[in-house]
């Protein structure tokens, strides 16, 4: 299973907390809370995913967030 970095910040325009997968492009969802975010942005990737791997496109690997080391 591929883990993804994910993003989560409040956005005032949206008066919503966002969440974005940065690997996944346009892969993003909104909560009331940050939670909420992370629960429908997990939904988001799968559906990202599956979406692709039916299309037949390339799924990009997952980046390394800066100042984090694979062991």
């Amino acid at each position: 299973m591929r883990h993804y970095p994910i993003e989560i910040f409040w956005d005032d325009e949206d008066g919503a907390f966002v969440a974005i997968a940065p690997d996944l492009p346009g892969c993003s969802a909104v909560g009331d809370s940050e939670e909420e975010a992370l629960r429908e942005l997990r939904t988001a990737i799968k559906l990202w995913l599956d979406a692709c791997e039916k299309a037949g496109d390339p799924i990009p690997e997952p980046s390394i967030p800066p100042g984090r080391r694979v062991a």
